[in-house]
């Protein structure tokens, strides 16, 4: 049998399950004993039931914590350039197959999802190119 690591992590939507891997018991079999639920968007590490945290367990726990952020973090940038593939991919689409009927069930949404995203972008562009002190009234 190969080496398992130690700590394995079920993930889940906001973070995951952290249990413990035993495989020195006598019947060799590979028993996991949660030990923790983390949540990567506020950083909480709430150990199982009435146990208490071990400052390895925590020191793997939140070096876990930081590699997924980071695995979500260029996961989020991969998707966005995905969707500038889609966007192209879409204007082909509707330049050279798209029937009428096809224009017609997708136009009033791809328009205004185009429009939203656009004022966004605008917005946010505009604010990173005004200086600190150019800020309009109330900001």
């Amino acid at each position: 049998m190969t080496d398992l690591p130690e700590y394995y992590f079920r993930v889940r939507e906001n973070g995951a399950l952290v249990f413990r891997v035993d495989t020195e018991n006598r019947q060799r079999r590979i028993e996991m004993d949660q030990i923790a639920v983390v949540n990567i968007r506020n950083g909480e590490i709430k150990p199982h039931g009435d146990r208490s945290l071990s400052d390895e367990d925590l020191d793997v726990i939140q070096a876990w914590m930081a590699e997924r952020a980071e695995l979500l973090a260029r996961r989020d940038i991969d998707d966005i350039f995905r969707a500038v593939d889609y966007m192209n991919t879409t204007a082909q689409w509707a330049q050279s197959k798209a029937s009428p009927e096809q224009l017609d069930a997708v136009t009033d949404a791809l328009l205004l999802a185009m429009h939203d995203l656009r004022s966004v972008l605008v917005r946010k562009k505009a604010e990173r190119l005004m200086t600190p002190g150019d800020a309009p009234d109330g900001e």
